[in-house]
């Protein structure tokens, strides 16, 4: 199959390209507030870029479809979502640099509260910290047995998070999710979709029974939710398709993972939005593409959180003179996805972007960047993997297409 367009004709220049990516950032109005937090945040150093920007907006897959973190940056990455499936256990595994083989089997887990019935009434334990997820990980891994010829692997992440690898002979990676993603209700059943994926289901339902027997006395954090389990897939790198150096500055480990897979150098994870402006700002002019993550504007969504969304908006707009001393020559400010505090979870909303690119672009006239504005944008309407190849070429990294 031939390649797109944006591939055959990628060139190398020293131009640089940053994605500063606030995670989640798509939002809806919320109650008596008639804007949704991007719209209600103040931020003059975003609003100023606008002269030498235009914005719009962009499906993370397609219209209607509520993608997850993975489908959303491989969308940002000028990937097709449909086409690279990738579970978010593997990148997790890759994020906390694990060593994962290509025949090894990932999971990424929550630890979670069940009540007596075995129905949960939390799905993060409470977000516990980083030293109590590794003092329960720490327990788990000096009482689990293995009842066949699997290792079974399990490691911290972060807060409620954590990875579970299985490691044996003949396993396949399709096995269905035991997170419903609701409360008050049990977990589910893992499922093998093949008959070489049934013997992992069977080994991941034997691990999440015996975790439920080792942690029955704590008083939180008491069951495992298991999502994203798969095996790691063969994808080509960003340096090949688009000619690029890229590189990038995330805090969480399934972040630093995607962006691994797609062959990114990782730097080292930052503390905050302060630090990974910091990080950005003194890269060496080598990396032409900067991946920036924040990932607190998604939590607070997650949580509801309308006020908090918008702090989180408006510390970054803080930081954007900071930012401004990497010396983009294109910049793109935008999200993964929605998740907006009126649905507490990710969403099939479209997402707003901006694309500053001074000498190159021809301005909308927006006066502010929020979901409605960008609406009426001029970069329209489009799925998220054509967001990159807009930025390549705003950047003079795509050749003339014909004679």
């Amino acid at each position: 199959m031939m390649a797109p367009l944006a591939e055959r004709l990628a060139i190398k220049n020293d131009r640089r390209i940053i994605f500063l990516v606030l995670d989640g950032l798509g939002d809806l109005p919320f109650g008596s507030r008639a804007q949704t937090p991007l719209e209600a945040a103040r931020k003059p150093n975003i609003d100023a870029l606008l002269p030498q920007a235009c914005t719009g907006l962009f499906d993370p897959v397609e219209p209607g479809i509520t993608p997850g973190s993975g489908p959303g940056h491989l969308g940002l990455f000028g990937y097709d979502p449909r086409e690279h499936e990738i579970g978010r256990g593997v990148l997790e595994a890759l994020g906390i640099d694990f060593p994962l083989t290509d025949d090894d089997v990932a999971g990424r887990f929550n630890f979670c509260t069940l009540d007596a019935r075995r129905q949960i009434t939390d799905r993060r334990a409470g977000r516990i910290s980083d030293d109590e997820n590794r003092r329960v990980v720490a327990k788990l891994n000096a009482n689990l047995r293995a009842d066949r010829p699997v290792e079974v692997i399990v490691r911290s992440v972060s807060e409620h998070r954590g990875l579970v690898v299985l490691r044996g002979p003949n396993l396949g990676g399709r096995v269905t999710d035991t997170d419903p993603q609701a409360t008050s209700v049990a977990p589910l059943t893992a499922k093998g979709l093949d008959s070489a994926s049934a013997g992992a289901a069977e080994c991941l339902n034997h691990f999440v029974a015996q975790a439920e027997r080792i942690l029955q006395d704590e008083p939180k954090v008491n069951g495992i939710l298991l999502r994203g389990i798969d095996k790691k897939p063969p994808i080509p790198k960003l340096s090949d398709r688009f000619a690029l150096t890229p590189a990038a500055i995330a805090t969480y480990p399934m972040y630093r993972g995607i962006a691994r897979l797609v062959g990114m150098t990782i730097f080292d994870p930052p503390t905050d939005i302060a630090s990974t402006v910091s990080a950005a700002a003194a890269a060496p002019a080598q990396f032409d593409y900067l991946f920036l993550h924040v990932k607190y504007t998604d939590k607070a969504g997650e949580d509801g959180d309308y006020d908090r969304k918008v702090a989180v908006i408006e510390e970054v707009d803080g930081q954007l003179p900071v930012l401004m001393k990497a010396r983009p020559d294109v910049m793109v400010i935008t999200g993964d996805h929605s998740t907006p505090a009126a649905l507490k979870s990710h969403s099939w909303h479209p997402v707003p972007a901006l694309l500053f690119a001074p000498g190159t672009v021809r301005p909308d006239g927006s006066k502010t960047f929020g979901e409605r504005a960008a609406q009426m944008g001029g970069l329209g309407r489009f799925p998220m993997r054509h967001l990159l190849p807009l930025a390549l070429a705003h950047a003079q990294k795509l050749a003339k297409f014909g004679a």
